[in-house]
């Protein structure tokens, strides 16, 4: 039986594990939930699995669940707020895995706390990578603990790889949807509204989420997770738009053999491969191989999606360049969802901090989350 704290319960991930947790009772049970804003949703999971913590973001929220919790006479469960909260939902003694899948660099500490703590993590949360990679896997290589990506592209790479030796790796190469913009006229880009833009064609994600896919921005995240998952330098990280998502990733070895993941688009299969690996349970999430009938692949268009540019530049030089690169993203985002600044404004912002950048290569999450501020105030600074 493996005990799991789920850090972001309530959001997407954290539903769908829950989900997986209700299918293979035999395998799984939860220990913890850091539940964040979200106290209706936080009171309905404590009550269906009774975990021994629960983290809310505040105090006050926290206050409103345990009173709920006494109303209705249950008892054993801890309940704590904040950042600390988090780390001790992650660091409980109970859980086995932790699920990472709080959105943002808010989840960093508390992701950070359970790999010196030798809890094996299952990774949701591609901006803790990419802005504190370099110490997260050094950390998990000296202690041995295993850091297993549920992100489906970068969960088909690691897949892919299990049948050879990382020298045999010649290319990764991550797919892409393209969003709902991949035909659209550049011209037409600057008057494109945040309705259109949350028009998703294939996945169902969060609104930051779904604005980065439109931008492409997502995909130059997923170049800088890749790079410190997997130990490869940026060169070795393509990415390929492939409009029917029917294939996850691919990975090129040094003989010319590709090899491709393919299944449902559906997140409970790559968070069941995190949290049974390195076994695979049967499932119900099967694949229609009549949906293979036509595959696309082409190349991004970098003058379309600036973003992705901007990614492998952040990749080369790694450290604040990549914090900067994802702490900027996430306030031109919220600038354009607020309707400040047009959707063509977020390759902008995002240019205009980086070019202000320094070189630096922080070496602790303290130090990573000084440079993640320095990058908002200069993001929101341009974005007012």
């Amino acid at each position: 039986m493996k005990r799991l704290a789920i850090l972001g319960s309530t959001g997407s991930i954290g539903q769908s594990t829950l989900s997986i947790v209700e299918q293979f009772p035999e395998r799984y049970t939860v220990a913890t939930l850091a539940a964040g804003r979200n106290v209706d949703e936080a009171y309905a999971q404590a009550l269906r699995w009774r975990p021994k913590l629960v983290s809310m973001a505040t105090e006050e929220l926290a206050s409103d669940l345990s009173q709920r919790l006494r109303k209705a006479g249950v008892t054993g469960i801890e309940v704590a707020h904040g950042t600390a909260g988090t780390v001790a939902c992650s660091t409980h003694p109970d859980a086995d895995f932790v699920v990472s899948a709080i959105v943002g660099v808010a989840g960093l500490e508390a992701t950070h706390a359970a790999i010196l703590a030798g809890k094996p993590v299952g990774l949701a949360n591609k901006e803790c990578m990419v802005a504190a990679g370099e110490i997260l896997t050094r950390a998990a290589r000296e202690r041995n603990v295993p850091i297993l990506p549920i992100d489906s592209e970068h969960n088909a790479v690691h897949q892919c790889m299990r049948v050879g030796t990382h020298a045999e790796v010649k290319t990764i190469w991550l797919t892409a949807s393209g969003g709902p913009f991949r035909q659209l006229p550049l011209e037409q880009f600057a008057a494109i509204t945040p309705e259109q833009a949350l028009k998703h064609p294939t996945w169902v994600m969060g609104r930051r989420i779904t604005i980065d896919s439109a931008t492409m921005l997502n995909k130059g995240l997923e170049i800088i997770e890749a790079c410190r998952l997997f130990d490869v330098p940026p060169s070795q990280v393509r990415v390929t738009v492939h409009p029917q998502s029917t294939v996850h990733s691919l990975v090129e070895f040094v003989d010319g053999s590709i090899l491709a993941q393919i299944s449902v688009t559906d997140m409970r299969l790559p968070i069941l491969y995190a949290l049974a690996y390195p076994e695979r349970p049967a499932s119900n999430l099967t694949f229609d191989l009549a949906a293979l009938r036509h595959l696309d692949f082409e190349q991004p268009d970098f003058e379309r999606f600036p973003c992705l540019r901007l990614a492998y530049e952040a990749a080369e030089k790694g450290g604040a360049h990549a914090i900067a690169l994802n702490a900027a993203d996430e306030v031109a985002v919220e600038g354009f969802l607020e309707g400040r600044i047009p959707f063509t404004g977020i390759p902008r912002t995002i240019e205009a901090v980086l070019a202000s950048t320094p070189e630096a290569h922080p070496a602790t999450i303290a130090e990573v989350l000084a440079a993640d501020q320095l990058a908002r105030q200069m993001a929101r600074a341009l974005v007012a």
